[in-house]
């Protein structure tokens, strides 16, 4: 496994990177969000969410955090790849990582995130319900996802 891809446990002075690598992400992905909200959502992030998680990550070789995910009561609250290190495998580390290590094989994902939704189906995940509105009441869809089983080796 590349050095990229061992995990780390960020620390409280890692925040103002985990939120930029947020925005980031969020900014690439979540194109049906106004701006607005992603501000609105970016100063929650920051003050609240990331304490409110068991944070991990993974960094590259000049120790910038590349990804990372929030695990909370058997869920992955948050998982946010920074564009720049997309299609490497950080996503995959930090889902198996945090199923493995962290007995969380739940998640939310944004319906109209349709690449995030297809990395959770490669991932083992199914949709099992289906929310009309985010986790602030806002019209933005979830589909509720759990992991059926530990994916074997991929050929």
């Amino acid at each position: 496994m590349g050095k990229h891809l061992l995990v780390h446990t960020p620390r409280a002075n890692d925040y103002p990177e985990l939120t930029q690598v947020w925005e980031a992400s969020v900014r690439a992905t979540h194109h049906f969000l106004p701006d607005s909200y992603i501000t609105l959502l970016r100063g929650l992030v920051e003050k609240h969410y990331l304490d409110a998680v068991m944070l991990i990550c993974c960094k590259d070789a000049r120790q910038r955090i590349t990804g990372f995910a929030g695990v909370a009561a058997g869920k992955v609250e948050m998982l946010f790849i920074h564009p720049d290190f997309r299609g490497q495998g950080i996503g995959t580390r930090l889902l198996d990582f945090a199923f493995d290590h962290l007995n969380a094989d739940q998640l939310d994902v944004n319906e109209q995130n349709e690449q995030a939704f297809g990395f959770y189906l490669k991932q083992g995940f199914e949709v099992i319900g289906r929310s009309e509105v985010d986790g602030m009441g806002q019209p933005y869809p979830l589909l509720h996802l759990r992991r059926a089983q530990r994916q074997s080796a991929r050929a």
